[in-house]
């Protein structure tokens, strides 16, 4: 069976969650120890960590759960159009401005201004353009993987492909997909033998949340939504030096709005809130994320202690009796409580070739919605839920 248009799999106009995997090229260690020359490159597991915080301040688009690999990277998203319909022109403008500026003759040069906000938010063809791609998936994919790949190639000396090619996606159908999904992601490092528990995987959004519980707070990567007076823009030009205009940049670049926010602040909350109707957007106000709304109905210290618990089944045949209250909490869902630890740990047997991650009938309705008769995998899926 071929792999579905990414049309089929998700719309920037609904509300969809996604599974993404982007890997680097020939698989090579591009942000970990290179195994043919030495060197160190962990360092840019930050860069991806920053630049998708950053994306996530101005994009319609909700990080749920991240794993940055020394070799690819997993992210979960789900596009808000619903939220990004809140926003007003000006806003739209200003976030779209501050990821693609346009051409400009000097780097220093590419701080929007007030002056090229009106301008697109007149041109209002080019403007509805613009707040679809803000809830696209693959605009956010785009936005995150191509600077990268220009910030290692320049570090380098050298030019060509840092990724692989385009990601690949796999639609979220339903909670208990997403449970499990979520929960292999974040126990990515533990999986692949880089650390023993989610407390030692840093560049995980397990990580993110635990230090974040601890009261880790850190320099915000998110963009300044404010455009810059048009005045004031070009008296700066006309008398400032370029290199003190370029190191301002630099600096402003490390925490562009001056702030700190909690570790996890800029990822969607874990939680859904039961008092919220499902038709509320939850728009976020404070310029870090693009929502309010959690995506499990399950309390955060549920979810650390189902992660811990099955961080911990690292040998298939030798695990532990699961908790009453963790299996209750499977149950509930819909996954069947003795085959959980084989499918997070097994992942790539059961939705390693798959399109769609859900309980079979979840995604034998998801098939029918874009015309075909099932989902490939979805025989070998059916084992795993009740």
């Amino acid at each position: 069976m071929p792999r579905p248009q990414r049309c089929e799999q998700f719309a920037s106009s609904e509300v969809g969650i996604v599974h993404v995997v982007q890997r680097c090229v020939r698989r090579a260690f591009l942000a970990g120890v290179d195994q043919a020359t030495g060197k160190d490159y962990s360092f840019r597991k930050e860069w991806i960590r920053r630049r998708m915080e950053a994306l996530a301040s101005v994009f319609a688009v909700d990080v749920l759960s991240y794993a940055v690999m020394s070799n690819h990277m997993h992210q979960i998203l789900r596009n808000r159009p619903d939220v990004c319909a809140q926003w007003s022109d000006e806003e739209v403008a200003i976030r779209w401005l501050r990821v693609f500026p346009g051409r400009r003759l000097e780097e220093h040069l590419a701080e929007p201004t007030e002056s090229d906000v009106q301008m697109l938010v007149r041109n209002k063809e080019r403007l509805a353009e613009v707040r679809c791609r803000l809830s696209d998936i693959s605009w956010f994919m785009r936005a995150l993987a191509e600077p990268i790949a220009r910030m290692a190639n320049k570090q380098d000396d050298c030019t060509g492909r840092f990724w692989e090619g385009r990601f690949k996606a796999q639609r979220i159908v339903d909670e208990a997909g997403l449970l499990a999904c979520s929960m292999y992601v974040d126990l990515n490092p533990v999986r692949a033998a880089m650390s023993t528990t989610p407390e030692t995987s840093p560049h995980t959004s397990a990580y993110d949340r635990i230090e974040a519980s601890k009261g880790e707070r850190i320099p915000s990567a998110a963009f300044d939504l404010k455009p810059i007076p048009t005045e004031e823009a070009g008296r700066e030009i006309r008398e400032t030096p370029v290199e003190v205009l370029q190191e301002k940049r630099k600096a402003k670049r490390r925490n562009p709005t001056g702030k700190r926010i909690r570790r996890d602040g800029w990822l969607s909350p874990l939680t859904l809130s039961k008092t919220t109707l499902s038709a509320e957007p939850q728009v976020h106000t404070k310029g870090v994320r693009s929502s309010d709304r959690g995506f499990l109905h399950i309390r955060w210290s549920d979810y650390k202690r189902l992660l811990d618990w099955t961080a911990a089944q690292s040998v298939a045949g030798q695990v532990a009796k699961l908790p009453k209250r963790l299996a209750q909490t499977l149950s509930e869902v819909g996954i069947d409580a003795s085959m959980w630890r084989d499918l997070v740990w097994d992942w790539q047997k059961y939705f390693g070739k798959t399109s769609c991650v859900g309980r079979p009938e979840s995604m034998k309705a998801d098939a029918e919605r874009i015309g075909h008769r099932h989902h490939r995998g979805q025989v070998r899926a059916a084992a795993c839920f009740g």
